[in-house]
């Protein structure tokens, strides 16, 4: 095997250049998150024992020192924090409202005119509509199969696996979801073999196979249960937490009072789990509200089963309409924004009490 240097050349130097920013990088990480912190703690340390050495009178004027490197130890971590929030989220979502009073160009101002569209189009009411739908069902559905699942499996024989089985799917990508859920609802011409199983299932029935996901708007309903299949892992996993986390004492108590497992159910578990589903929620909430994988992969948001997510993609990259894209961003940003607050002031409450 013949290998010239020189030919190899370019190569090499890429390499190089590959190898050196690994080293700055992992090198500065290190240093940001290692070697920095420490050397603060030790001045601290050291601060604190001069100021303890020093005695009452002299040792309040110094405390004040500490006071003031602590308030820079912390401005040091939360920097790197901004920059990353202002060059990942702030600047592109100022880009992104400034963009939505242009045209599809980006070349002169049409004031209010693609928020206009937003609401004129019936197919842009479509995937309002779809949206919605979306949001109202996969949270609920989601959450109430999760909580089921984790209060009959919880202290069950196998229990464990039991959990693992419902938790896979969150492993899986949402695109990778949504090509096994379209081998389920795969179809071919009647007399034919089938290879989705649910058609197979219909077949043995003695029904006529259908084209589940070209037909609105069930095809919208089978897209649901996919984000449902994944995400009743998460609700599982987190709200098995919480009712591990109910005082043993409460139950007990209950249980002395002669309640019936329906009654511990809505009376013990359901309040004392109320923190960990509304998270459960509202983090769902706000997923579905993004949902875009699992619609582009099984049918590309044809036959009526659109949502924003996919659609902003479509008019600002795919149809070239930034300022229509863009409109649809602003609209989907508006969506989150009062499922945001809710949860910051549901974490407020609960740090309070």
């Amino acid at each position: 095997m013949n290998f010239d240097f020189a030919d190899e050349a370019p190569k090499l130097v890429m390499l190089l250049y590959g190898l050196v920013a690994f080293v700055v990088v992992v090198g500065g990480l290190l240093l940001l998150l290692d070697v920095v912190p420490n050397w603060f703690a030790r001045r601290r340390e050291a601060r604190l024992v001069a100021v303890a050495d020093a005695g009452p009178p002299a040792g309040a004027a110094r405390a004040r020192r500490p006071r003031r490197a602590e308030g820079l130890f912390g401005l040091f971590f939360l920097l790197p924090t901004v920059l990353l929030l202002l060059v990942g989220l702030v600047i592109p979502a100022i880009r992104t409202v400034v963009l939505s009073f242009m045209d599809g160009g980006s070349d002169a101002w049409v004031g209010l005119r693609n928020y206009g569209w937003l609401f004129s189009q019936d197919e842009i009411v479509r995937v309002l509509i779809n949206t919605l739908i979306w949001v109202i069902l996969v949270p609920l559905l989601a959450t109430t199969t999760g909580l089921l699942y984790a209060v009959m499996v919880d202290k069950a024989r196998f229990e464990a696996v039991a959990k693992s089985l419902i938790f896979l799917p969150m492993a899986i990508s949402f695109v990778g979801a949504s090509i096994i859920w379209r081998f389920v609802y795969a179809y071919r011409g009647e007399g034919q073999e089938q290879i989705g199983l649910l058609n197979q299932v219909v077949v043995w029935f003695g029904g006529e196979p259908r084209q589940w996901l070209q037909e609105p708007p069930l095809n919208t309903l089978l897209l649901i249960v996919i984000l449902i299949w994944i995400q009743a892992g998460f609700a599982m996993v987190v709200l098995s937490a919480a009712i591990k986390a109910i005082p043993g004492d409460i139950v007990e108590a209950a249980r002395l009072d002669g309640v019936t497992p329906w009654q511990m159910f809505w009376q013990v578990t359901l309040p004392s789990i109320r923190p960990a589903l509304i998270v459960v929620v509202v983090t769902i909430s706000i997923g579905t509200l993004k949902v875009f994988d699992i619609v582009r992969t099984a049918t590309n948001g044809n036959f009526d089963t659109n949502v924003i997510a996919s659609e902003m993609y479509n008019q600002a990259f795919r149809y070239g309409e930034t300022g229509q894209g863009s409109a649809l961003a602003v609209f989907l940003f508006v969506l989150v924004i009062p499922i945001v607050i809710y949860q910051i002031r549901n974490l407020r409450k609960q740090r309070e009490v």
